[in-house]
């Protein structure tokens, strides 16, 4: 079927013309009874779509892939991945497609991916399905990154199929429509290089360079350039995930981008009581995933995208290694580097302020005192402005951290400076479980409110009080499910 309403809609299709051993074409399954639940309509307006377009029923059909352009070529994606530590050759999209690559408005390309559509060759006995509570936690968590600045993939809408998704009980199944730079993770370098096939190996190198980090390619050693540019991304963005509070839950090496964007909001959650050991995930039982343990997932899984790319870097293998090797031994460096300036930052405190024995004891403190970490840091401006009170109410014992702020204040932080950087509003555990659960039996009231403060999750605004508070005592401990 194809587009009549809005015929400027070109969907390329670089990845399977550039890569085809790793996209099998696809079709997504049709929606029973397709009905638009949320939409994105600043970003529809980034990639070039009408937003009342896409709320048509030829829009819809975009969105649920039953009715692309003409000329357009949609496919299942291959890729391989080390879940939660063991080797998985063949993983790919199950239940997803790409339909495209959109132009933006900057003239970039973001690919057009689906979630839910429906099953694949890579299904692997799955039903290939999504329901309406998952992909809207993806829309509404995806939001707030975005909100905050922090690298993304961008969710665009979810549709309501109208088909029931079996899973612990009958769901009401649901497609998201998402945005990214491009789908590429390591796990796409794992299966070229498990293929033994050297010159598509070449080719996704190629392709990654051109289509994120094209100053590589102008290097000496473009390929170990290429790898250079992914440890700095990497590290970059994990480090804004630790300064917010974000638990990713599944930093399989198959959801690591290449681009450096967040991608797959499966069993994620944001910190409440800060503690390096938090795990929300349900599968997650050893705690291989914990908030404090993200650095160190990060760069394992950049040691695993290093050995796909051994080929690539030098013909003697052990020259190979030692390129690789020295690469890698940057991302630590690079990480403490970008979570030490966006400490100071959430601090108050000038640049080049050395702030490590002050922020290993503030930590420490308040993981003992099991002090909600979004809480502390926005009421920490206002101590910075003299009023300790609000900082104080956060801890059982008011006086714990008495004697930190004030050595803190003889630093001179910069209260309006701390305001900028520390959010008021994040997808509070609970409130994203109330508009869940609502949005789920049909009432899309309180999404639309979570979306209203996470959206601009900076200035404080009357009304609001209830999205800035921590969870209530009867939350119970939180768990999060891949929605599979």
């Amino acid at each position: 079927m194809s587009i009549a309403a809005q015929p400027t809609v070109t969907l390329d299709h670089r990845f399977a013309r550039d890569l085809p051993e790793m996209a099998v074409p696809w079709a997504a399954e049709e929606a029973p009874d397709p009905r638009l639940l949320v939409l994105d309509e600043p970003l529809a307006a980034e990639l070039g779509l009408d937003p009342e377009w896409l709320r048509s029923p030829a829009g819809v059909g975009l969105l649920t892939g039953t009715a692309v352009p003409d000329g357009a070529a949609p496919v299942a994606q291959a890729y391989a991945g080390h879940q939660f530590g063991g080797f998985v050759p063949r993983l790919g999209d199950g239940r997803a497609l790409l339909l495209g690559e959109l132009t933006a408005a900057d003239g970039r390309p973001r690919d057009l991916h689906l979630k839910g559509s429906g099953r694949t060759p890579f299904a692997r006995g799955g039903d290939g399905l999504a329901a309406v509570g998952p992909m809207l936690r993806e829309y509404v968590v995806s939001r707030a990154m975005h909100a905050l600045g922090i690298p993304t993939t961008r969710s665009l809408a979810v549709v309501a199929t109208g088909r029931t998704v079996r899973r612990e009980t009958p769901l009401p199944g649901a497609v998201l429509a998402r945005v990214a730079a491009s789908h590429l993770r390591v796990g796409s370098f794992q299966y070229a290089r498990a293929t033994g096939d050297a010159d598509l190996l070449r080719r996704l190198a190629d392709h990654a360079i051109a289509r994120h980090h094209p100053v590589a390619a102008g290097a000496g050693r473009p390929y170990l350039a290429l790898f250079d540019a992914v440890v700095t991304a990497q590290a970059a963005l994990v480090a804004r995930w630790m300064l917010v509070g974000f638990v990713h839950g599944v930093m399989n090496t198959d959801n690591m981008t290449i681009s450096g964007e967040t991608i797959d909001y499966g069993p994620c959650a944001f910190l409440e009581a800060y503690d390096p050991a938090t795990v929300y995930s349900s599968i997650d039982h050893a705690g291989r995933y914990a908030y404090g343990n993200q650095p160190a997932v990060a760069e394992w899984n950049l040691a695993r995208l290093a050995e796909a790319l051994l080929p690539l870097l030098h013909a003697d293998e052990e020259e190979a290694v030692a390129h690789a090797v020295a690469a890698l031994g940057r991302f630590r460096p690079q990480y403490d580097a970008a979570w030490s300036a966006g400490m100071r930052a959430k601090l108050g405190l000038a640049d080049g302020a050395e702030v490590p024995a002050l922020t290993g004891e503030l930590l420490e403190s308040l993981r003992a005192h099991h002090v909600d970490h979004t809480s502390f840091f926005r009421a920490l401006g206002a101590a910075a402005r003299g009023a300790s009170e609000p900082v104080r109410r956060l801890f059982a014992d008011p006086a714990a951290l008495d004697d930190w702020v004030a050595r803190w204040r003889a630093l001179g932080p910069d209260a309006d400076a701390m305001d900028r950087v520390n959010p008021v509003y994040l997808p509070r555990n609970h409130l994203v479980e109330e508009a869940l659960g609502a949005a789920t039996d049909g009432d899309l009231g309180p999404l639309e409110r979570l979306l209203d403060a996470v959206t601009a999750p900076i200035d404080e605004r009357p009304g609001l009080e209830r999205y800035a508070a921590a969870a209530p005592p009867d939350f119970g401990a939180y768990r999060t499910f891949c929605g599979t």
